[in-house]
């Protein structure tokens, strides 16, 4: 009887450091959970870069084949124009005031 006692008790000594273990050691549930959360983080972080860099690479391909990408870069970014293009800005003032909206109307 006394070892039986001593076996159970070995038992639920055993089984209540492996319930620590699960819940607060080290690779613990908590630990597992916090880590999938952070991969799946890293995940669309990286699809995010992945998208920006197919973005970029597209690009580079555009300005080392084609004209028209590189034309449009001088244009927006350089303020060129083609010879024979006359150039037009419009400027607005900005003294004169933008006129009110009319008042509604109230109903008695």
């Amino acid at each position: 009887m006394r070892i039986l006692r001593w076996v159970l008790l070995g038992l639920v000594l055993l089984l209540g450091w492996l319930q620590y273990r699960l819940w607060f050691g080290a690779g613990s549930a908590g630990e597992v959970t916090a880590l999938a959360s952070q991969v799946d983080a890293q995940r669309r972080e990286n699809q995010g870069l992945e998208e920006r860099n197919l973005a970029l690479a597209a690009e580079v391909r555009d300005l080392k084949e084609g004209v028209a990408a590189v034309e449009e870069r001088a244009r927006s970014e350089l303020g060129m124009i083609k010879p024979g293009e006359v150039f037009y800005r419009v400027v607005e003032d900005p003294t004169v005031p933008s006129p009110a909206p009319p008042a509604p109307v109230e109903e008695d």
